[in-house]
């Protein structure tokens, strides 16, 4: 396949509208036609974690910081060897407690949950998936001064609901609502399916979990890998199973937000893996059987639909050309992807709450080295600020 063409017009029109660096695009595309795969479209040099100050919304000469220091947060899956540790194996932060001590001196002020299991020696014991689970963890949380602002949790697998789906589901929501939670959701797309109908039925189903949310005072959210940023199957010649084959172009997450309810089903884009759907995902087969080009835009989807989207995972990434993702995953700030034009685009810096997330912070070598990164992650989001024209 080719590389995108500068020479056009097209490319620079592109480079703009991403904010991409004109050499770093430059080099890119000579990349991609030297190894005849696409490469990421991004680059602008990463923050530095310069300026430690957490309480200051304007830096003189700097502008204003793009993430306001109560809106920092972390996953704490980018933590999840230290929430697992046995406290009387080792001096390090271990269990939910400890590590929020440590998370709220690197300067963090909200954590997502993806579950509520910790080592069984912790305090509160293994399973803090209770009520009494819950207002022991919200009590630990007000007294580091850390609010929780999601989980990846429990999401029924049955549809239409059976009773004890529902009933677990409402437990879930009663624990959210105890950890003060605004927003509750899930570590999966909607549904693994390229077509129309699998689409539907999981907007169906959404809107009725959004529904039953809501009643409880919570926004529901889904949460998105790469695959659910890919072209939908919705026309063309039908296969043996009597599916389309072809694209519209229309990518199957677009087709979820208009299919849902905005007032019942919410969004949290991560930011890394969309940035991969960038790379894997920018040519389809029309239903007329052309092959057409349509790069995605992840800044410009949720400027579109900002209200949607009230949650990030903000994790970064370093080009690969090897690992068919175009990224593998660093510490947030030590990679290539733009986020100070992310989030200076998407704007709306008082509603968008962006979760620090590395999956490969844990080490089997380095025990201390999740917990070491998440400060580095944390430094380089408070260092994010506007750029000055």
């Amino acid at each position: 396949m080719t590389a995108f063409n500068d020479e056009s017009g097209t490319g620079d029109a592109l480079r703009r509208a991403l904010g991409v660096n004109r050499r770093r695009f430059l080099s890119t595309c000579t990349a991609v036609a030297a190894g005849a795969i696409a490469a990421p479209v991004v680059g602008a040099s990463p923050a530095l974690a310069q300026d430690r100050g957490r309480g200051h919304d304007h830096d003189h000469g700097r502008g204003h910081v793009l993430v306001p220091p109560g809106k920092r947060g972390i996953i704490l899956y980018t933590v999840r060897d230290a929430t697992a540790r046995d406290p009387l194996a080792s001096d390090l932060p271990s269990g939910f407690r400890e590590v929020f001590k440590q998370l709220a001196r690197h300067g963090y002020r909200q954590v997502e949950f993806a579950g509520y299991n910790q080592h069984a020696n912790a305090p509160g014991g293994a399973s803090l998936e209770s009520v009494a689970g819950a207002r022991l963890l919200r009590s630990w949380l007000d007294d580091y001064g850390l609010r929780a602002q999601g989980n990846h949790g429990f999401i029924p697998s049955s549809w239409p609901l059976t009773s004890a789906d529902l009933d677990t589901f409402k437990k879930h929501l009663e624990i959210a609502n105890i950890l003060g939670m605004d927003h509750m959701g899930t570590g999966g797309d909607p549904t693994g399916s390229s077509y129309p109908a699998d689409w539907d039925v999981a907007a169906d189903k959404w809107n009725a979990l959004g529904r039953i949310a809501r009643r409880e005072g919570i926004k529901l959210y889904t949460h998105n890998h790469d695959s659910a940023y890919g072209f939908l199957l919705d026309g063309g010649p039908l296969d043996a199973q009597g599916r389309p084959t072809r694209s519209s172009g229309i990518r199957k997450l677009e087709y979820f937000l208009k299919a849902t309810d905005p007032k019942l089903v919410w969004l949290e884009m991560d930011i890394f893996w969309a940035h991969v759907a960038q790379y894997k995902f920018h040519t389809y087969t029309a239903h007329d059987g052309s092959t057409r080009e349509k790069v995605f835009d992840p800044a410009g989807l949720v400027a579109r639909n900002n209200k949607r989207y009230p949650l990030f995972h903000a994790k970064d990434g370093v080009v690969s050309t090897t690992n068919g993702m175009g990224y593998d995953m660093v510490p947030f700030g030590t990679g290539v992807i733009d986020y100070t034009t992310f989030f200076s685009r998407v704007g709306e810096r008082n509603y968008h709450n962006p979760m620090v997330e590395d999956d490969n912070s844990p080490s089997a070598t380095d025990p201390a080295q999740s917990l070491r990164e998440a400060k580095i992650s944390y430094d380089n989001l408070a260092a994010l600020r506007a750029r000055r024209h």
